[in-house]
């Protein structure tokens, strides 16, 4: 992004920041939904910052414009944001996030903005209790970019259309009246949901206003005899309105939510998750209106995937595995014929392959084809402004790191694989024997049904820690059945909270992705997807009931990249039967050079 286009833009906020009397701004990386991907309208932060990055929060004051950000994207974040006077701040245990700069660095009197439509009620509390100890106010009823950003773009307008009936195992009435059961348990009245990928689920319909995730822009209010869902009508066909009216959703334009809040009265009880609702969709709700913050039953109903649903996503990924056998057999063929290939050549020939699967929809994120120090960037994007060739010296190597996935009507994919290019090192094989050793101690992990799921990370970092290796991200999220590919409330990462919500239950899928970075040389990472499963036990035990995964990614791990010599044999065994297995899955489904690659990369060590 233009530099110069930056520093205007910042002052230009200033401007309008000192017109209004205003100290500070935070811009999050949010909407009304709390989305992890934004429609462009709501991308506010990367339009002020060029950081395009899905995690950051920019704070813009008279002197000073600092963006926080994550180590996934510390590399990535330094290179964009060089030259725009917008300073890097690292979030990192022990060092301050722009709630603490701000209390910090403020005076009594002080006035910090940011918009309620995109401020979620639990960020609110933050804020609210740094800033009341210096008296610093927080205004949430502006929407200050208003006057500068006089190109913003529209709200998207694609259609919605139906989650394919031969893949849906349960009925929208069927999800609301369970709902309404978690409504009766916690004593609520009424429930708003904002949250895309919930509606979506408990409607049985999908649409494109977000790129990758199959959601549409709505909410939805649910009582004891109504369920209304507030959606952009002109996006809704004349079949699809009477079907959401059989199910007994009524429809109201996107823009009435505000206004149907406001009917609630001191008798009733509303329950919603603080995480997943913006200040600004309350604002005309009455203040006597009683709550009940928790996390919405659709959230956990979701994640439970039937076994009708299991089977569909094991077929998903029965075709993905098809797919990247003919891309990785063509991939290796070109390379070997001497043709010069690029990380933007990866992704193409990865839509190419997938898109000519059953019921391919679109890929279920930007995929990250990082070679060499790029792969060293969890979240790298390779974009045609900047991008790497896989080129080596003659006698050298490297290692190009592949994290892709697809949305299919009948699943959600989500894979990382690694690939060595010329002559691979000692060391590249020393740091993949290590991770497959992490990724192999969380597959073949036993654990209690209803554990905490960040309990369980130190399992799969364990062998990585004995060599004092480690990684900054998490090692597994929530992946939906044709949703979200980042889908809560499991995440196996010991730095997120436990709360007893976050519990592991049969059905529930997951990423399994072990992987550590060196900076400026390459990144390893291994991610198959697993379900959480009943351990088969001979006989009942005093202990209670433990779960284990099932692996369902069905594509090899490139065994030219293994010492074997730092692998014990249970480890060789899980690999080799593995491999079995994704032999066995995959060997009807492709033919001639894929075949070939497939029989050759799936042979015993």
């Amino acid at each position: 992004m233009n530099k110069q286009a930056i520093h205007e833009r910042i002052a230009n906020l200033r401007s309008t920041l000192a017109a209004q009397d205003l100290t500070a701004i935070i811009v999050p990386s949010a909407d009304p939904h709390l989305s992890e991907y934004l429609p462009e309208y709501w991308q506010a932060r990367l339009w002020l910052s060029g950081f395009t990055g899905s995690v950051g929060t920019l704070v813009v004051t008279a002197d000073f414009a600092g963006l926080w950000t994550d180590s996934r994207y510390w590399v990535h974040a330094a290179d964009q944001l060089e030259g725009t006077g917008i300073t890097l701040e690292k979030l990192a245990p022990g060092q301050p996030n722009h709630i603490d700069w701000l209390a910090e660095h403020l005076q009594e009197g002080d006035s910090v903005a940011v918009d309620g439509n995109v401020l979620s009620i639990a960020e609110q509390d933050r804020l609210l209790n740094a800033f009341d100890a210096n008296d610093i106010t927080l205004i949430t009823e502006r929407d200050v970019l208003t006057e500068i950003w006089t190109d913003r773009p529209a709200l998207p307008a694609a259609k919605l259309y139906t989650h394919d009936e031969q893949f849906l195992a349960q009925s929208a009435t069927s999800k609301i009246a369970a709902v309404r059961e978690g409504m009766a348990e916690a004593g609520a009245t009424h429930h708003l949901l904002s949250s895309l990928d919930d509606i979506a689920w408990l409607t049985n319909l999908r649409g494109a206003d977000v790129d990758y995730n199959p959601v549409f822009l709505s909410h939805m209010l649910i009582d004891a005899d109504k369920a209304t869902l507030f959606v952009d009508t002109d996006k809704v066909s004349e079949d699809i309105a009477q079907s959401l009216k059989d199910s007994g959703i009524t429809l109201a334009d996107y823009s009435a939510v505000q206004e149907a809040l406001s009917a609630l009265t001191p008798d009733d009880l509303l329950l919603l998750d603080p995480s997943k609702i913006a200040v600004g969709t309350l604002s005309k709700m009455a203040d006597d209106v009683g709550f009940i913050e928790q996390m919405a039953p659709s959230t956990l109903l979701k994640s439970v995937k039937s076994d009708a649903d299991i089977d569909h996503v094991r077929e998903a990924m029965r075709q993905d595995g098809a797919a990247l056998a003919e891309f990785f057999a063509t991939f290796e063929q070109r390379l070997a014929a001497g043709e010069r290939l690029s990380e933007l050549d990866v992704d193409s020939m990865l839509i190419d392959v997938r898109s000519r699967q059953p019921h391919y929809v679109s890929p279920s994120f930007p995929t990250i084809a990082g070679f060499n120090e790029n792969g060293a960037l969890p979240h790298y994007r390779a974009t045609p402004e900047k991008f790497s060739y896989l080129d080596v010296a003659e006698g050298e190597g490297g290692l190009l790191l592949i994290d892709s996935g697809a949305q299919y009507q009948n699943g959600t994919t989500d894979i990382t694989r690694v690939v060595g290019i010329g002559q691979v090192t000692a060391e590249h094989k020393r740091d993949f024997t290590l991770v497959l050793k992490a990724h192999i101690a969380l597959a073949r992990a036993h654990f209690p049904d209803g554990i905490a799921s960040p309990l369980i990370d130190a399992i799969c970092r364990a062998p990585l820690w004995q060599a004092q290796k480690d990684y900054g991200h998490g090692t597994g999220h929530g992946v939906g059945y044709f949703l979200n590919v980042h889908e809560g409330p499991q995440v196996i990462a010991y730095s997120a909270s436990t709360p007893k919500e976050r519990a592991m239950k049969v059905g529930m899928i997951s990423s399994n992705e072990p992987g550590p970075y060196r900076e400026g040389k390459w990144g390893i990472r291994i991610e198959n997807l697993v379900v959480n499963t009943p351990v088969a036990k001979p006989t009942e035990t005093e202990f209670g009931d433990f779960l284990n995964f099932e692996t369902i990614t069905y594509c090899p791990i490139d065994t030219r990249l293994i010492e074997p010599s730092l692998l014990d044999q249970t480890e060789i065994d899980w690999l080799n039967d593995y491999h079995s297995q994704v032999f066995a899955e995959l060997k009807d489904r492709v033919e001639g050079a894929a075949l070939e690659w497939l029989t050759e990369r799936t042979k015993a060590i």
